[in-house]
């Protein structure tokens, strides 16, 4: 056997594409050592790469590559299987990705939700309410179709949510539709630099297809990519909002663009995610009730910590950037 012919024999039985490395190590054992003696190579999984590569570049390859970072292979001859594997393979490379992120910096992603939180409730340009979106809830196609259609962190501002106006005055806006509620949609990063910028960027844009703006937020970036996000931003409108961890306050570094409602995806959403179905329903709960009685109302927005609050949980959560 030659390694072109291993290489093929565990891909014709693959549940997924495999890297060069995950290839020789789902060969049989007892061909693994028949091979050992057949190369000079000190990592055997480099003659797999070897024999493979030619029949990479071809006019009609054996085999096709399908993720690059890291680099994935598959049979050519199985190329109709791999639409929903690859769905569900760039998610488990990108979870891979955030595991190693959040074990070199020490905390989870999901813990600098109360950071943003507090900045979106209590920014005056913003004045949002805001809701953690639990993807482990949600409802997830076999085929793996819409794994990348839920946000982390949902929002909503509600207009004179602060203001004394009269019921009267409430009630004629919105009978000639003057009245502006506006949805966000947040996709949260501990870090974004060349190597993951555009996969995060796009993440961001498909999350937030179904609001009226959306946001990349990051706790630590690279300054070198700054340029990059302008010009994607100029091109697909999600804003870029970074965690100052000192000042305790978020910076908007770039706007989102506004948009109207997809409302095919926000009914998705609604069907998909328990989460988001309480979100909708607070939010018409609270349309209803009417501004003056806002703060009357239960609802499952997420708790905002007051500044004492927020101090004590980054320190507790050992919340730093890296040197």
């Amino acid at each position: 056997m030659t390694f072109l012919e291993l290489a093929e024999e565990v891909l014709k039985t693959a549940k997924e594409p495999l890297t060069y490395k995950q290839i020789w190590e789902n060969a049989n054992p007892e061909v693994q050592e028949e091979m050992k003696t057949k190369t000079k190579r000190s990592n055997p999984a480099h003659a797999v790469e070897d024999a493979i590569y030619p029949y990479l570049r071809k006019e009609n390859p054996k085999f096709i590559r399908v993720y690059t970072k890291p680099i994935t292979i598959w049979l050519k001859e199985r190329e109709k299987e791999l639409p929903p594997l690859e769905e569900q393979l760039k998610q488990k490379i990108q979870e891979t990705q955030e595991k190693e992120i959040e074990e070199k910096y020490k905390f989870k992603e999901r813990e600098l939700h109360p950071l943003l939180i507090n900045f979106l409730n209590n920014d005056e340009d913003f004045n949002i309410r805001a809701k953690t979106i639990y993807h482990e809830k949600c409802i997830k196609s076999k085929k793996g179709k819409g794994i990348w259609n839920y946000p982390d962190i949902v929002g909503v501002s509600f207009p004179f949510d602060n203001e004394e106006i009269e019921e009267e005055t409430l009630n004629l806006l919105q009978n000639i539709n003057q009245i502006k509620y506006k949805l966000y949609s947040f996709e949260l990063k501990i870090i974004i630099n060349f190597s993951n910028l555009k996969e995060c960027y796009f993440q961001a844009v498909s999350n937030s297809s179904w609001a009226n703006e959306g946001y990349l937020v990051v706790f630590d970036i690279d300054e070198n990519i700054i340029d990059e996000l302008k010009r994607l931003n100029a091109s697909f409108g999600i804003g870029v909002i970074q965690l100052d961890i000192e000042e305790l306050k978020p910076k908007v570094i770039l706007p989102s663009s506004q948009r109207e409602l997809d409302i095919e995806t926000l009914n998705m959403l609604v069907k998909d995610s328990p989460d988001f179905r309480d979100f909708i329903e607070d939010i018409n709960r609270h349309i209803k009730a009417k501004a003056g009685k806002l703060g009357n109302i239960a609802d499952s927005f997420d708790k905002v910590f007051n500044r004492e609050e927020l101090e004590k949980y980054v320190k507790d959560k050992h919340i730093v950037k890296e040197d």
